[in-house]
């Protein structure tokens, strides 16, 4: 990726590192939002005259984003920094931060945990990232950067490096304001913060201008988006996004169930680039569970949402998070979790043993579900789930699904990319078809994860226009 120059002066260099641009590598654990967050730091220091490095072996920066959601991250993080120090031995002018939700959750204790590491940023703090670099290469300083601007998002649209071309995140709401009590979101990520109405869809309107033609909205609890200005709701965003032609697809997440009102449910159906899938975790069938994890409703609640969404848009396919192993959770409790995938149906699940996590609550109690109890538990969904995606995906044979193409599969023989209903679709006969074009794909076999099919028409990515395969 070529550096973007927008004329500010970079930080001072030697002849040595004057010889060649200086390069930033950054390791990326967690979901979507660290992701983006990572394209952010590229993008960041791509405005100081950074290239992007494939490697910390030929870095001059390596920054390390952290997720804190599962069990033993900040022991990852400690492992990770080892192997780095020593590479420092060697190369004296390495650059080490830690970011993300590691570095916002342990602060100062990471410095002194571990020498090597140069500085630490918090996720509200990603904008000051070149400043950062800036201040440990002129004054020797090892800075932490923690904490949250309160009243909005610290984000500057124009500097996600992208990787792909036809697909882009964008960001629209920082935080939860949830504090279930096995979640530590509100720690590492602060309450909810929405950036501004105009500047998302603006954004978009930017995006779809370079030629993306689907675009994700990501929040930690996206449908919990109000404009902070307006009051304007994700249901109003929705329908402004929908209206800028050329784009072909939009997609939110994370949604939680306690956000979802008919006004959001009618937007899903009215706009023509909102995709049928959804990810509305539930996180345990059982009342009692739910409960103690303070998600604010029940079981019972939750399907009647799923039944309303579905009755409002045909098709939609729901994917879902749900733990098992939760303090507490009797294994009725964990049968209840079983017959909800039976009731609701999940194209799929993601799903997770208890881990206790460092300021929540459920951390403070006595964890009485046995390890070895909680990963049969673990087995048994996983299995279950499989039979039901298989046949569901068995009953797809014949149909016909648009396919967004994202590049070969594994095999390197087939192209593979996602319907709008969010199935992995690999496609047998259309070898080469470049990434962003939309294929028309005659399903011929249903697995247990994905679908094989036959391309019937290809309206490719380039100017060329439609074609048929050969």
């Amino acid at each position: 990726m070529a550096p973007v120059n927008d004329g500010r002066p970079t930080a001072p260099r030697d002849a040595e590192t004057a010889a060649r641009p200086r390069r930033v590598f950054v390791e990326t654990w967690g979901c979507q939002m660290n992701e983006l967050d990572s394209r952010r730091f590229v993008g960041l220091m791509s405005r100081e005259g950074w290239l992007e490095s494939s490697s910390a072996d030929d870095a001059d920066l390596v920054l390390l984003n952290t997720c804190s959601v599962r069990d033993k991250a900040e022991q990852k993080v400690y492992d990770y920094l080892g192997r780095v120090a020593l590479l420092k031995k060697s190369r004296p002018g390495l650059r080490l931060g830690v970011c993300g939700c590691v570095a916002q959750q342990e602060g100062e204790e990471i410095l002194r945990r571990s020498p090597a590491v140069d500085f630490v940023l918090g996720t509200g703090r990603i904008e000051l990232l070149p400043a950062v670099v800036r201040r440990v290469e002129r004054e020797g300083d090892r800075p932490v950067e923690v904490g949250f601007d309160l009243d909005e998002v610290a984000y500057t649209p124009g500097v996600v490096a992208r990787t792909i071309a036809h697909r882009a995140s964008i960001t629209v709401i920082e935080g939860c304001n949830k504090h279930c009590t096995f979640c530590v979101v509100p720690t590492t990520r602060g309450r909810e913060r929405s950036r501004r109405f105009s500047e998302v869809v603006e954004e978009c309107r930017r995006l779809v201008g370079e030629g993306v033609v689907e675009i994700e909205l990501l929040g930690q609890t996206v449908n919990a988006y109000s404009d902070p200005e307006s009051g304007a709701g994700l249901a109003e965003l929705l329908r402004a996004i929908s209206s800028i032609a050329g784009l072909r697809r939009l997609r939110f997440v994370t949604s939680h169930p306690r956000n979802f009102g008919d006004d959001l449910i009618a937007a899903m159906a009215e706009c023509e680039p909102v995709c049928p899938s959804l990810h509305l975790p539930f996180q345990s069938g059982s009342d009692s569970v739910l409960r103690r994890m303070k998600r604010q409703y029940t079981r019972a609640e939750y399907v009647d949402l799923a039944g309303r969404l579905r009755s409002a848009v045909p098709g939609l396919s729901l994917s879902t998070d749900i733990i098992v192993g939760f303090p507490g959770e009797s294994e009725e409790d964990f049968a209840s979790t079983i017959r909800l995938l039976d009731e609701v149906r999940f194209g799929a699940v993601f799903c997770f043993v208890y881990s206790p996590r460092p300021s929540t609550a459920a951390a403070r109690w006595d964890a009485d579900v046995p390890a070895r109890v909680a990963q049969e538990r673990l087995a048994r969904l996983n299995d279950h789930q499989q039979e039901l995606q298989l046949q569901a995906n068995e009953a797809m044979v014949g149909q016909v699904l648009e396919v967004l193409v994202e590049g070969p599969d594994r095999t390197g023989k087939r192209v593979s990319g996602r319907s709008p209903f969010n199935h992995l679709v690999h496609i047998e006969n259309a070898p080469g078809t470049p990434a962003g074009s939309f294929v028309q794909t005659r399903i011929e076999q249903g697995l247990a994860n994905s679908l094989l099919g036959r391309a019937l028409r290809i309206e490719r990515a380039e100017p060329d226009g439609p074609s048929l395969p050969a």
